[in-house]
């Protein structure tokens, strides 16, 4: 067996030995030798006054599946493994695996610094929690608590992620980027296209930084209240769409996403209710100002990828947030759409593997002479995003073929030939070197090659902008495909994509937006990149990815003679 098949093993034996603890209880966990685990908590102040005064401390802690069955066997200790009064709240729960609890929000009062929480013992300690918003300062934490990439990673909260590790590339163009999008945008309501919060909710997760999940609460905090809570979810009125922008209609604004994500890594529940998540859904449902999603009918249906990557991945976060049996249907509505559009594309020119719609009516001009047939490659990236997610919480069977399917087209359609880069058509950026890696603007397996040179000449300078994101379907596909020569190729494409990643290219910023759409969706690549070519199509690939065998790290230390 070797070293990687080890440590899965070593990480399922554990989250099964915490699963059975946290079921059998603590006095069978002790005679069966198996000590919870403690894991570390860091609490540093943010607002209000300075001094060891006690904080108002609100963390979210997310679990696996299986791990946590009841949330009074959650304790809060201190440095030295005292436990501390603490109110602990159930946030969600894995409704669609075991019913465990997926997060809960701890609250304690204390000084910054760091602190555990425990499994497997029922809390002696407790006290009253208050609402989130009652431990603000002027609209700010006064303290900030993060956890363990270790644990963060694991948990599950943003599907499998790894810890970003010293020295990654991408890491480092992520921190790169942050330099300049650090600054909260509320002047450039562009720059929250694609989903900010999350973005750097995920950049926390595999990082447990501060500064990234500090970032992610104001930015949270700040799309929430524009949120429009009145009306009806469809258009004109379209309540739960987006109100800094003026267009509350227009719903590639409208984000579920990272709701779950800071009810779960911050425990804040004070932006959002039921009716507010159903009105967002329920906009995408409709359309908003757009057409009423449906299946893809004809050459002049109106088609952005954008639409329907983002319209899946914010349908799947309201079913994972609610359980709502609609947005279940939804998904699968939404993945069925996108398996015929794919597989069986009314146009008749066959499965090229893209989503394949017109160029004319994409630039909204369905009357146009010379349309161009083909699809947005980075714009694809949405959707295989939102396969992947609707993929982890269903497990449905059309998806891998899909994503796969999709990395075909893109190895063969989607990039730009090195051959075709040389004056006056290099098109991209000099950050990158020689072998920075470029997609077309709009790229065709049927238009001749004068067709979407002339749609690059025009709209496509510096697309490689969107190399980043592109790290995703090409990751996705080797982690799906069976196909060794398939395989090869994905992995010597993703290798070249590192290219992007050089702090050269992290600084430009240009549009800020770029920070979301390169980040949102790409950090999980590097998890996909390193578990085996075709890990996907087998059954411990997928129970790793779904979290019913979820790997959980090992307890850290607290102080010294404590006893967690």
């Amino acid at each position: 067996m070797n070293t990687g098949a080890l440590t899965r093993w070593f990480l399922f034996l554990l989250a099964c030995l915490l699963a059975l603890a946290s079921v059998l209880g603590p006095d069978t966990a002790a005679a069966e030798g198996m000590p919870p685990p403690a894991q570390k908590i860091d609490v540093k102040r943010v607002a209000g006054q300075g001094g060891d005064a006690a904080l108002p401390v609100s963390v979210g802690i997310p679990f696996p599946p299986g791990v946590l069955k009841d949330a009074r066997n959650v304790r809060i200790l201190d440095a030295k493994g005292a436990e501390v009064p603490a109110d602990i709240k159930v946030m969600l729960a894995w409704h669609f695996r075991d019913g465990s609890v997926r997060a809960v929000r701890a609250q304690f009062r204390g000084a910054q610094g760091t602190y555990y929480f425990a499994l497997g013992e029922p809390r002696k300690a407790s006290a009253p929690g208050w609402p989130y918003a009652d431990g603000l300062v002027k609209g700010t934490p006064a303290a900030l608590a993060t956890l363990t990439p270790q644990w963060l990673t694991a948990s599950l909260v943003a599907g499998p992620q790894s810890v970003a590790a010293k020295g990654e590339a991408y890491a480092r163009y992520v921190d790169g980027q942050f330099a300049w999008a650090r600054e909260l945008p509320v002047k450039d309501t562009t720059a929250w296209l694609f989903d900010r919060p999350s973005t750097l909710f995920k950049a926390y997760v595999r990082t447990g930084r501060a500064d990234y999940l500090a970032a992610a609460e104001a930015s949270y905090r700040w799309y929430m209240a524009g949120i429009k809570r009145d009306g009806l979810p469809v258009s004109p009125s379209c309540a739960g769409g987006w109100l800094p922008d003026e267009k509350p209609c227009d719903v590639k604004y409208v984000y579920i996403e990272p709701i779950l994500l800071a009810v779960a890594l911050t425990g804040d529940d004070s932006m959002h209710d039921a009716a507010t998540v159903a009105k967002m859904a329920d906009l995408w449902a409709s359309g908003g100002w757009n057409t009423t999603p449906g299946p893809y009918r004809g050459p002049k249906d109106y088609f952005t990828e954008r639409l329907a990557g983002l319209g899946l991945i914010e349908t799947v976060a309201a079913f994972e947030l609610t359980g709502d049996k609609r947005d279940r249907e939804r998904i699968d509505q939404r993945v069925g759409w996108l398996f015929d559009h794919q597989k069986h594309n009314p146009d008749g020119l066959g499965d090229d593997g893209s989503w394949r719609n017109s160029w004319n009516v994409h630039e909204n001009d369905p009357h146009g002479a010379d349309d161009v047939r083909g699809a947005s490659p980075w714009m694809s990236e949405n959707i295989v995003d939102g396969l992947w997610h609707a993929w982890l919480v269903t497990g449905d069977a059309r998806i891998p073929p899909m994503v796969v399917d999709f990395g075909r087209y893109l190895e063969r359609y989607g990039w730009i030939d090195a051959r075709l880069l040389v004056s006056p058509h290099n098109w991209r950026n000099d950050c990158s070197g020689p072998g920075g890696q470029i997609a077309w603007y709009w790229s065709s397996s049927q238009a001749p090659a004068a067709a979407i040179t002339k749609i690059q000449e025009s709209e496509g300078w510096y697309s490689d902008g969107h190399t980043v994101e592109l790290g995703l379907p090409v990751a996705a596909a080797h982690y799906f495909t069976t196909d060794a020569t398939q395989a090869a190729a994905l992995k010597k494409r993703f290798a070249a994509i590192a290219d992007s990643y050089a702090p050269a290219c992290a600084a430009i910023n240009d549009t800020v937006r770029r920070f979301n759409w390169n980040n949102r969706g790409a950090g999980v690549a590097q998890w996909m990149m390193a578990q085996p070519a075709g890990a996907g199509q087998t059954a411990e690939g997928r129970k790793l990815a779904t979290g019913t065998q979820a790997p959980v790290p090992g307890p850290d230390r607290v102080a010294a003679g404590a006893t967690p």
